[in-house]
């Protein structure tokens, strides 16, 4: 059964640009590692809520973007072994990929897929 990995974070509008960069050789690695697909997505249609809501969620400022993002794993086996060389890679160490979001709102989780259509 395959498995995934989830992201939400808020990210400044004038690092939009930056994030892609980041977030691509991020997901390079990620495939390097094992992972079949990642998908980046910059909100465009999220509303705010007034008890739960993506913005709410990641704190979101008027000048930030919600993006939600995706890596799809063969099986949770695969990605458990690939988190622990991901988390190891120098390319993904701050000094070398610095994270152009405030890392301490990032949602995050790791989730089986129950359906599939």
């Amino acid at each position: 059964m395959s498995y995934i990995d989830a992201f939400t974070v808020a990210v400044p509008n004038e690092n939009k640009d930056l994030y892609i960069e980041h977030a691509k050789l991020a997901g390079e690695i990620f495939k390097e590692y094992g992972a079949i697909k990642v998908l980046e997505a910059w909100g465009d249609d999220v509303p705010d809520g007034e008890l739960t809501s993506f913005p709410l969620a990641v704190k979101a400022e008027k000048n930030e973007t919600v993006v939600f993002s995706i890596a799809f794993w063969p099986s949770k086996e695969v990605r458990d072994t690939a988190w622990q060389k991901v988390m190891e890679d120098p390319r993904m160490q701050e000094s070398e990929n610095p994270m152009p979001f405030d890392g301490k709102r990032l949602i995050y989780g790791g989730f089986a897929p129950i359906l599939e259509l």
